[in-house]
C-alpha cells in the first residue's frame, strides 16, 4: 500500500532537497574540475612535468562527477513528483470538500458541468500542488549554489565580488518585479474568461443573434476581449524575457570578473588554476540561472490560484443577504411585470402575474412569443423585478435561489446517471422512483444503472429531456419552471408524464411553457 500522510511527504521532500542540492554540486564541480583539469594539462606540457603528470584521478573525478549530475537529476525529479503527488492526494481531498461546502447558489453552478469554471479550477489545483517544485526546489537550490560561489570567489579573487554582487542584485530585483505582477496575471485570466464566455454563448445563438442584428457587435466583443488578455500575457511573457536575458548574463560575466581579478592581482600560471575552477563553476550556476523568470512567476501563479481557490471555501452568503432563502413561498404576484428579452429590450405590454401553489401555470405561445424569457423572468435570471409575496417583497437574487429552472434543451455530463441527477443526497429509491415517473427506468437499465456512464449522444432528444425532467422531481425547491417539458415527446407520452409531474408538484408554485397544452386542471393559462 502506497504510503501518504504528512510524515511520508516531510521525508520525501527532504531527499528531493538533497539530491537538487547535490546535482547542482556535482554540476558545479564538473565545470570547475574540468577547466582546471585542461588548464593543467596544458601547462604540464610545456615543461618536464608531463612526463610525470598523472591525468587518471582527475579524469575519473570527471567521470564520477558527470554520472552524479545525471543520478541526482533523475533522482530529484522521482522523489520530487513523489513528494508532490503526496501532497496533492491531501489537499485536493480538502479543496474539493471546501467546494461542497461553498453555497449552494456555487454548488449548484459546478454540478452544472462549467467547462469554463472546471478548467480554471483544475489548473488552479495544479499551480498549489506543484508551487512547491516549481519553484520552492530552484530556488532553495540557487541559493545554496549563489552562497558557495561567493564563498569561493572571495577566497580567489575578492576584486570580483562587487561587480558580481550588482548582477546579482539587479537580477534579483528584475525577478521580484514579475513576482509582483499579480494585476496584470489576474486581469489576463479574467478577459480571458470573460471573452470565451461570451464568445461561446454567441456560437450557441448564431441564428437568433443574427436575426436581432447583435452577432456581429457580440463576437467583436468577445474577440477584443480575448485580444486584450494575450496582450497583457504578451507584456508579462516579455518582462519574464528580459529577466532571463539578464540572468544569463550572470554565469559568463562573473566567470570573466573571476579571471580579469586573479589576472589583476597578479596571477599567472598556475596561479589561475584555482580561479578559473571557481569561474567555470559560475558558468555553471549561470546555466541554471538561464530560466529564472520560472520561479517568481510560479510564485505569482500560486498566490493567484490560491485566492481564486479560497472562494469555494467560503460557506456565507454574501454580505447584503440577498441570496439568503426565504421561506417556500405559497403565491407570487406582479400588478404589471415588464416582459424582458435576453438583452434587456422590453417586450409586448406589462402582464399581470399570480402564481399560486396548487394552480399549475401555462404560458402558451409560438416560438419566439418570449415563453422562456418570462420563465428566466420569473426564476430572476433576467431583470431585477421584486415580486410580491404573502409574507413580504421576493427580490430576483432569493427567487433564484427558490427555483429550478428546467430548460428543455437538456444538459447531459459525460457521467454516471447518478451524478447526473443531480441529487447525491438522496437514496436509490427515490433516484428510481424519479425515473419511473418520467418512464426512463427501462432505459437507464439498459444503461447499466444508476452507476452507468452517459453522454449527451448517448441518449435521444426525448430520453435526455426525460432525464432533465427527472432532475426536476428529485430537487425541493418550492418554485418549478419547465419549459416546454413535452416538446421532444410524443403526445401520449407527454401527457402523461406532465400529468405524474403535476400531482408530485401539487405543493409548489408550477409554472410550464408550452406550444401546445391549452390547459391543465385548476390550472391558468396565460396566452402569450
Amino acid at each position: 500500500m502506497t504510503e501518504t500522510g504528512p510524515g511520508s511527504s516531510r521525508r520525501w521532500w527532504r531527499y528531493t532537497i538533497a539530491l537538487a542540492v547535490v546535482a547542482l554540486l556535482c554540476a558545479v564541480l564538473l565545470g570547475g574540475l574540468s577547466a582546471w583539469f585542461l588548464g593543467s594539462v596544458a601547462l604540464a606540457g610545456l615543461t618536464a612535468a608531463a612526463l610525470t603528470f598523472n591525468f587518471h584521478i582527475p579524469g575519473a573525478l570527471i567521470r564520477l562527477l558527470a554520472i552524479g549530475r545525471t543520478a541526482a537529476r533523475y533522482g530529484e525529479r522521482l522523489a520530487g513528483h513523489r513528494a508532490a503527488l503526496t501532497d496533492q492526494i491531501e489537499h485536493r481531498v480538502r479543496l474539493f470538500a471546501s467546494m461542497a461546502q461553498a453555497p449552494a447558489l456555487r454548488r449548484a453552478g459546478w454540478q452544472f458541468g462549467d467547462q469554463a469554471t472546471l478548467t480554471d479550477y483544475v489548473d488552479d489545483v495544479e499551480d498549489v500542488d506543484f508551487s512547491r517544485l516549481r519553484a520552492g526546489i530552484p530556488t532553495f537550490t540557487g541559493a545554496v549554489g549563489v552562497a558557495l560561489g561567493l564563498a569561493a570567489t572571495a577566497w580567489v579573487a575578492p576584486l570580483a565580488l562587487p561587480p558580481i554582487l550588482a548582477m546579482l542584485a539587479a537580477s534579483m530585483l528584475a525577478a521580484r518585479s514579475l513576482a509582483h505582477a499579480d494585476a496584470v496575471w489576474t486581469r489576463s485570466r479574467t478577459l480571458r474568461r470573460e471573452g470565451a464566455g461570451t464568445l461561446g454563448s454567441a456560437l450557441t445563438s448564431v441564428v437568433p443573434l443574427k436575426a436581432e442584428g447583435l452577432w456581429g457587435p457580440l463576437s467583436h466583443e468577445a474577440i477584443e476581449t480575448l485580444s486584450r488578455a494575450d496582450r497583457d500575457y504578451a507584456a508579462l511573457r516579455r518582462r519574464q524575457a528580459s529577466v532571463d536575458a539578464l540572468a544569463s548574463l550572470l554565469g559568463p560575466l562573473s566567470a570573466l570578473g573571476v579571471v580579469a581579478a586573479a589576472w589583476l592581482a597578479g596571477g599567472r600560471g598556475a596561479a589561475l588554476l584555482l580561479p578559473v575552477f571557481v569561474a567555470f563553476g559560475w558558468l555553471a550556476l549561470g546555466e541554471a540561472a538561464a530560466g529564472l523568470s520560472r520561479i517568481p512567476v510560479a510564485w505569482l501563479r500560486r498566490r493567484t490560484a490560491s485566492r481564486e481557490l479560497g472562494r469555494w471555501g467560503s460557506a456565507s452568503p454574501p454580505a447584503d443577504g440577498s441570496c439568503e432563502p426565504h421561506g417556500a413561498p405559497q403565491a407570487l404576484r406582479h400588478p404589471g411585470l415588464q416582459r424582458l428579452a435576453p438583452d434587456g429590450r422590453g417586450l409586448g405590454r406589462p402582464l399581470p402575474i399570480i402564481l399560486e401553489v396548487g394552480r399549475p401555470t401555462v404560458l402558451v405561445g409560438a416560438s419566439g412569443s418570449g415563453k422562456t424569457s418570462l420563465l428566466k423572468q420569473i426564476a430572476g435570471w433576467i431583470g431585477e423585478d421584486p415580486m410580491e409575496t404573502r409574507g413580504g417583497r421576493l427580490d430576483a437574487a432569493p427567487r433564484m435561489a427558490l427555483s429550478v429552472l428546467c430548460l428543455h434543451d437538456a444538459a447531459i455530463l459525460a457521467d454516471t446517471v447518478r451524478a447526473n441527477l443531480f441529487a447525491g443526497t438522496r437514496a436509490d429509491e427515490d433516484l428510481w422512483a424519479a425515473l419511473a415517473a418520467v418512464e426512463l427506468t427501462d432505459r437507464i437499465i439498459e444503461a447499466g444503472g444508476l452507476d452507468g456512464w452517459v453522454t449527451q449522444s448517448t441518449l435521444s432528444l426525448g430520453e435526455a429531456q426525460r432525464l432533465n425532467l427527472a432532475r426536476v422531481l428529485l430537487s425541493d425547491r418550492p418554485i418549478v419552471l419547465l419549459d416546454e417539458p413535452t416538446e421532444h415527446l410524443d403526445a401520449d407520452q407527454g401527457r402523461r408524464i406532465l400529468d405524474a409531474m403535476v400531482g408530485r408538484l401539487a405543493d409548489r408554485i408550477l409554472v410550464l411553457s408550452s406550444h401546445t397544452v391549452g390547459g391543465l386542471p385548476q390550472g391558468r393559462t396565460i396566452v402569450l
